[in-house]
Formats: structure tokens, sequence, C-alpha cells
């Protein structure tokens, strides 16, 4: 088998409602990663991408949050309905999906401007 060429870390940590740091998978079904599942594999690309569930990814803020690798490309606020775009886009074109990617200042940093909106 060869290798995938991209793998899809989608966050399916929970926290409790009250966080003020929200949850990547309220309702803890995995729903955006089974969707991201489904839609490879109807489009026959399930041998080329994988999507892996995955722990926290520690942006709750920018939830739901997703990373691609190799090139590590961070997603936020990703729905349902952009899983097509970041498919075509990204995946297939090499393009990343500009309007979700996580500004390069708010990835691992605790001076993120959504981060400290909550200490306010």
């Amino acid at each position: 088998m060869a290798k995938f060429e991209k793998h899809i870390f989608i966050c399916t940590n929970q926290r409790d409602v009250s966080s003020p740091r929200g949850c990547c998978d309220p309702n803890g079904q995995g729903e955006l990663q089974k969707q991201f599942k489904e839609k490879l594999k109807a489009r026959g690309l399930k041998a080329r991408f994988r999507a892996n569930k995955a722990g926290c990814l520690d942006q709750c803020e920018h939830g739901p949050n997703i990373v691609v690798y190799p090139e590590a490309v961070w997603y936020g606020g990703v729905r349902p309905e952009d899983i097509d775009e970041i498919i075509d886009s990204h995946l297939l074109g090499g393009k990343p999906v500009a309007q979700l990617m996580l500004q390069e200042e708010c990835i691992n940093t605790e001076s993120c401007e959504h981060k400290l909106k909550l200490s306010t």
C-alpha cells in the first residue's frame, strides 16, 4: 500500500459546555471527522488522504479545528459545508483555503487576540 499523501487531523476533543475556550466536538459524535472520511471514500480518495481523529489540538478558541500534514496548515471554525472546498482546493489542488486558515500568530501562543478576549 502506498503512503498517504496527506493526513487530516480533526479535533474530536470535548470540553464542558461552560468552558470559555469552546469545544471542537460538543456532541461527542465526531461528526466532522466522519463526514471527511465519507466524502473522501465517496470520491475515491480514501487511499490518498487519511482523515484521522485527533485529541485536543489546543486551539479551542478557534474550533472546530483541523490540521493538514505534511504542510501543517491549520484551519479553524471548520463546518461540514467547508469539507468539499478543503478537499478540492487544498488536498487536490494544493491551495489551502485562506478564509479558514488560522493566523500564524494565533497558533500555539498565549498572546493570540482570541485568547485575550477570554480573560476580559
